[in-house]
């Protein structure tokens, strides 16, 4: 439980630092567009009200309460699972990057209504239209994490072999 509470604070701090760094600090609400290294790297602000991509985006404040509670419940949900199963080191570190990952986007619905996103990375002439921060990187890593390493024996670190 250490390696996830400690890998959740980090990867929460880091979220909100560089949120504050560039979204505050940079003015990138006014400005909207910060060309870094162009075309690789772009801080384009995007307010995501929605899930992943904006899906199920929505002005209306009742959607954004039901993400923050959903958000909520799922980082529980795997706080308790690591906790009750004794997961390997890997998934403990996963799950702190999903968790702390979902609580830095669950305070951005908290104080601006909405999901400050503006990372924009394109390459090799195709323009991606959408922007992301660090949470989201460190939810969908500890998801996959979770996929790949939860679920096998804690001692060892590795899965568990399945009976024939």
């Amino acid at each position: 439980m250490r390696r996830l509470s400690i890998t959740a604070i980090l990867t929460f701090l880091i979220d909100q630092v560089t949120k504050l760094a560039v979204v505050q600090g940079l003015d990138l609400i006014k400005r909207g567009e910060i060309e870094v290294f162009p075309p690789f790297l772009v801080f384009r602000i995007a307010w995501n009200r929605g899930v992943n991509f904006g899906l199920l985006a929505s002005n209306t404040d009742i959607v954004r309460w039901v993400l923050i509670v959903v958000a909520l419940a799922i980082s529980t949900w795997v706080i308790l699972w690591i906790r009750r199963d004794g997961q390997s080191r890997w998934a403990q570190i996963s799950a702190g990057l999903l968790v702390g990952g979902a609580l830095g986007n669950v305070i951005d619905r908290i104080v601006y209504g909405a999901v400050a996103d503006f990372l924009n990375i394109s390459c090799c002439g195709i323009e991606n239209p959408y922007a992301f921060n660090v949470a989201d990187i460190a939810v969908f890593a500890g998801a996959l994490g979770l996929v790949f390493f939860a679920g096998g024996d804690p001692k060892a670190g590795k899965p568990a072999r399945t009976k024939r």
